[in-house]
């Protein structure tokens, strides 16, 4: 693999992982099937999800994962969920989009693919608890479906224009670092009840 396009691969592969943290089953989804059709070489483990019991199950999950999360409730199951799903699809989509041919260690991809996928659900599960309080719940469904949609449009970047993706990402990311240390710190501002 020439240098240009190994570059692109781990672009696409931070694409695919921050598209995870919105939404763990579409771009694996997305990638299962590019890579069926042909359109798109990923490494493993692409050749048993790419099957179709593999797409048959990613498809079911999607559809289960985009009505469940429009309800609030449940949606705070899924989030809490979510911590372990988003970055093992994050950390999967990052090892098939890399591949031996780039050089990275599997490991290493898989870290990388995690933290990414990770760090971006972290952003979005923290917003959920402000929207169901603001809006008592009537909020949720609407930010599930931006989150939804965020996830495709980053998907498609991530295969039609690594780089974008990658810039999008890297703003995600700092977005969710930057939401997080800002609840911290009103955490920490708050005045504390006596008991």
């Amino acid at each position: 693999m020439d240098p240009a396009t190994a570059i692109g691969s781990v672009f696409a592969a931070v694409g695919l992982s921050g598209a995870a943290g919105l939404n763990a089953y579409l771009p694996l989804l997305a990638g299962a099937l590019l890579e069926r059709l042909g359109v798109v070489e990923l490494g493993e483990p692409f050749g048993a999800l790419s099957s179709d019991a593999g797409i048959a199950v990613l498809a079911a999950l999607l559809a289960a994962d985009v009505v469940a999360d429009k309800v609030p409730g449940v949606d705070h199951l899924l989030h809490v969920a979510g911590a372990v799903i988003h970055p093992v699809a994050g950390a999967l989509l990052f090892v098939g989009g890399t591949g031996p041919e780039t050089g990275i260690p599997a490991a290493v991809a898989a870290i990388l693919g995690a933290a990414t996928a990770e760090t971006v659900h972290g952003g979005r599960a923290a917003l959920r608890p402000a929207s169901t309080a603001t809006t008592a719940g009537v909020g949720n469904p609407v930010l599930s479906l931006a989150e939804d949609l965020g996830s495709l449009a980053l998907t498609v970047l991530a295969f039609a224009a690594p780089l974008v993706a990658l810039l999008v990402v890297l703003a995600l990311l700092a977005a969710a670092i930057g939401g997080v240390r800002r609840l911290v710190g009103a955490a920490a501002r708050r005045p504390r009840g006596r008991g």
